[in-house]
């Protein structure tokens, strides 16, 4: 076991050390002088080199690199040129909405989507085997912005339940804040229930099949016994690893329903960044959410130890 976490945690630091230099690399082709592009048309080259001065383009690739990755290491993320404050207060300003965002939307998904796939497995080849699949084939096709504007219609404007958009912040307590982010977590969590469903009835299907969930109905276990005794615990492998990527998914990829609901999250950050050319925001924030993404997956696999101990046992090998 411990072979096998130290392999993982390599790997962790490996990845995290790629993602850094694809994402600075990356960002070197892109064309266009950023510093001119801040500025008017109109502005005086000695501005325009006093700016990149500043921001630090009139160095080697290689030097601001390293500059950068030590800083990264030191936590000092530096000083975002468009809104002339630290990138670590901005990075903890939109977290604490992108965050309990895609905690709201992942823990939703996989509510709705393990128990309906687990009926659609239990009752495989039967109508609401077939309803359920048809509605989950629906789901994974529908588009989560569209879903959003449908959302806004009928739950903001047709019968104000929840707000169209906009966050009030913690600050204003845990309920107004938590009723801002129930339609986009709804939003991004129905395709993605889709998509886990699937997954969900055909892991269970699978696990259905094996020797020792017959045996037990030979021992005379009831069929819905022998369904959530044995069949659901053993088809959780593929399912976590699902619910994996769909959390990294949510956490790095809610740019278009943080748009559409107008929350201040990471996603939205990223966007305006990108467009302003604000090129420190857009390393930090993406390498930050790659590190997340990484983390996320690394914390699959631990939990694949717990799921089945003879991974463990076969990475010692």
């Amino acid at each position: 076991m411990t072979a096998f976490l130290i392999r993982r945690l390599v790997g962790l630091v490996v990845t995290l050390w790629l993602a850094t230099v694809v994402v600075f690399l990356v960002l070197q082709v892109l064309p266009g002088d950023p510093a001119a592009l801040m500025l008017d048309t109109s502005a005086r080259p000695d501005t325009i080199a006093a700016l990149r001065h500043q921001m630090g383009l009139d160095r080697s690739a290689w030097v601001r690199y390293g500059a950068w990755i030590w800083g990264l290491v030191r936590g000092d993320f530096g000083v975002s040129y468009t809104y002339a404050v630290p990138v670590s207060e901005l990075i903890a300003q939109r977290v604490m909405v992108s965050v309990p965002l895609a905690v709201l939307s992942i823990c939703l998904s996989t509510a709705i989507a393990i128990p309906v796939g687990v009926l659609a497995a239990a009752r495989r080849g039967r109508g609401t085997d077939a309803a359920i699949m048809g509605v989950a084939q629906f789901g994974v096709a529908l588009p989560n912005f569209w879903l959003g504007i449908l959302l806004i219609l009928l739950f903001a404007v047709a019968y104000p339940v929840f707000p169209a958009g906009g966050f009030v912040g913690w600050e204003k307590g845990f309920w107004p804040a938590l009723r801002c982010l129930i339609l986009p977590a709804l939003s991004l969590a129905l395709p993605q229930a889709a998509i886990l469903s699937r997954v969900t009835r055909s892991a269970v299907l699978e696990t259905l099949g094996q020797d020792y969930v017959r045996t037990a109905l030979a021992k005379g276990l009831s069929g819905v016994m022998a369904l959530w005794r044995h069949a659901v615990p053993n088809a959780l492998i593929p399912v976590v690893t699902i619910i994996g990527l769909q959390f990294s998914f949510l956490l790095a990829g809610t740019v278009i329903i943080e748009n559409v609901f107008a929350l201040p999250g990471m996603g939205r950050l990223v966007f305006q960044a990108i467009a302003q050319r604000d090129l420190i925001v857009v390393q930090d924030l993406v390498v930050l959410l790659a590190g997340a993404v990484i983390v996320v997956n690394f914390l699959v696999d631990l939990a694949y130890l717990g799921l089945d101990p003879r991974i463990s046992h076969e990475g010692a090998k």
